[in-house]
């Protein structure tokens, strides 16, 4: 089981069930007794198996800990944390392993609107040990969100024009009905596939998949792009051109949507492509980087009071205005607003970003090992390149555009490598470079 600033998240069955569900959330309802108007917590899952118990499971342990929960069943991520926004004490609680593979579940816990940091997930976990608390609170059921509605105007605000044609990849996920509620308030002529987990032709997370089906889906109903969700809707891959875009355009077209809209202040996280950072700035924005994870993007975007950024490896955009995590469901508006009028905004996006290549990778290293592994990599880095950044991990640049980054995974027990190349020879050099520095690193760690 991973306990990070994703979340805590594990495989069912192999120490991740009901019983560590109430424990967890047990020690949340303990972190919410000492807040003021902590009496509050909306909950919600994905659609795993087991979620909607896993979920009840939360949810007794929430009001035997005093507080009163307020069940959205089943919704996406996105849903819960504007939901959560909306009460006093910002908290939720969501059954959903994101995209990881379905045999996986987690808990992903809000606090003020926001995903909880490291030091609250500290907190939880000791919480969690130390026992219950609270005197008892009750569960309102099915309470309904109006979130597609306040979507809707965001992502219509300038009106919309000739709407386009998608195609909705759902894999089976959370985003089922509002991605598709969303797209069609703003008059888009929607197709939908993958609608049910049993009969979904791919798996749970659309970046790590090839989407020829919703490449083929778009042909064949002459879409103008795709959009594909992961299992609780908050990673959105597009399909555009007839092809699978990479990650980073995903964030690419927000930061475009966020500069059509006037922002200029953006937080993009280490591992983001330089082409994000150059289209936003070539459009007048100011960028600042902070550590991966979504967590740390929006603490750093609440302390430069940005208005935009997030995660070009996750295929995740955040528009704190709206919503403090990474939202697909409003982003897919918000680039089908781009595609109005023939899509010349949306086109000059992507081809803004056309220039870079990115490789990202992951070896297989224990958790207990990554600070040792990372201080290896650290030197001989050093070494390699004129400038190192250790802002999150390690970063080398190679030249303007072209760098390498390690960093211990936030949710596995692996290391991970991000490379950007001009080219993707480049950017596969970069990243075998890295390759090799890891192996050697981890394995003077493991003899020490």
């Amino acid at each position: 089981m991973k306990k990070s600033v994703s979340g805590i998240r594990g495989e069912i069955g192999d120490g991740f069930g009901p019983r560590e569900v109430m424990a967890y959330c047990a020690g949340f309802a303990g972190l919410l007794a000492g807040r003021r108007g902590g009496q509050q917590c909306v909950v919600a899952a994905d659609t795993r198996p087991g979620g909607e118990a896993l979920k009840a499971a939360a949810a007794a342990a929430l009001a035997a800990g005093g507080v009163d929960v307020l069940d959205l069943g089943i919704a996406p991520t996105p849903a819960a944390f504007y939901e959560a926004r909306r009460i006093r004490s910002g908290a939720g609680v969501v059954v959903t392993a994101s995209h990881n593979p379905i045999g996986w579940n987690g808990l992903k816990f809000i606090l003020d609107g926001r995903g909880i940091g490291e030091a609250e997930t500290a907190a939880v976990v000791a919480a969690a040990e130390a026992g219950g608390h609270g005197a008892g609170g009750g569960v309102v059921e099915g309470i309904g969100t109006d979130y597609v509605e306040a979507a809707l105007v965001v992502a219509a605000a300038r009106g919309v024009r000739d709407p386009p044609g998608v195609v909705v990849d759902a894999g089976g996920g959370a985003a089922r009905d509002a991605a598709p509620q969303l797209l069609r308030g703003m008059g888009c002529r929607v197709s939908v596939i993958n609608a049910e987990l049993s009969s979904s032709g791919r798996g749970p997370d659309p970046t790590a998949e090839g989407l020829e089906g919703l490449a083929a889906a778009c042909a064949g109903a002459s879409a103008d792009a795709g959009f594909a969700f992961d299992m609780d809707g908050d990673r959105l891959v597009v399909v555009a051109g007839g092809r699978k875009q990479a990650p980073d355009a995903t964030l690419g077209l927000g930061v475009a949507a966020a500069l059509r809209m006037g922002h200029r202040r953006f937080v993009l996280s280490a591992d983001t492509s330089s082409a994000v950072e150059r289209l936003a700035e070539d459009g007048g924005g100011r960028v600042q980087r902070s550590k991966v994870g979504e967590a740390n993007v929006v603490a750093a975007m609440l302390e430069a009071r940005a208005q935009a950024g997030g995660e070009g490896s996750s295929a995740g955009f955040i528009l704190p205005g709206f919503n403090y995590c990474r939202d697909g469901i409003l982003t897919a508006g918000l680039v089908a607003a781009m595609l109005c009028g023939g899509g010349e905004a949306a086109r000059d996006a992507l081809e803004a970003m056309r220039g870079s290549h990115m490789v990202r990778e992951k070896a297989p290293a224990d958790s207990a090992l990554h600070g040792r592994t990372l201080e290896g990599v650290e030197r001989m880095m050093g070494r390699r390149f004129s400038e190192v950044d250790t802002l999150d991990g390690v970063k080398g640049i190679a030249d303007e555009g072209s760098w390498v980054m390690v960093r211990g995974s936030n949710t596995e027990d692996a290391v991970r490598i991000s490379a950007e190349g001009a080219d993707p020879r480049r950017a596969g050099e970069l990243a075998g470079e890295a390759r090799r520095m890891v192996a050697e690193s981890y394995e003077a760690a493991r003899r020490a």
